[in-house]
């Protein structure tokens, strides 16, 4: 995860929460130049998907996106610079009728990307596992 922003918070919660339940090769990488980030990735052979209410509908383009080995997702917040759009050479909606969170927009994205396959994930590496159960909390640590 590339953070523009400057937020060891939010860091640090990524962190905690990955090093808990798994997280494999997941990190985050704090106050980053995202217009760095996105050349370098395309540079790489990487494709960017902007997630936006004005773009194209995911529905309509996932089948094309997911012909990509290398998909850089970006989520923006209410200010999103406008060079942004011409960078990514996706704009994506996950619907055409606003409001929605950008946090459902990337669950809805990845879940997409993978095919549902990341709701049935194990992690090896994490701390704590949840044992699934009908009824009650079951856990290991």
């Amino acid at each position: 995860m590339y953070l523009a922003a400057d937020d060891k918070g939010v860091r640090q919660s990524a962190t905690d929460v990955a090093n808990r339940w798994g997280g494999g090769d997941f990190f985050v990488e704090n106050n980053v130049s995202w217009k760095k980030v996105i050349r370098e990735w395309k540079d790489a052979g990487g494709v960017v998907v902007h997630l936006t209410m004005y773009g194209l509908r995911m529905t309509d383009a996932i089948g094309e996106i997911k012909t990509h080995e290398k998909v850089l997702v970006v989520v923006g917040a209410e200010k999103v610079p406008s060079d942004i759009y011409d960078l990514a050479d996706y704009n994506i909606s996950v619907t055409t009728q606003p409001p929605h969170s950008e946090i459902s927009s990337l669950a809805l994205i990845l879940d997409r990307l993978f095919d549902g396959g990341e709701l049935n994930r194990e992690y090896p590496d994490a701390e704590m596992k949840i044992i699934p159960t009908e009824h009650g909390k079951r856990f290991e640590d």
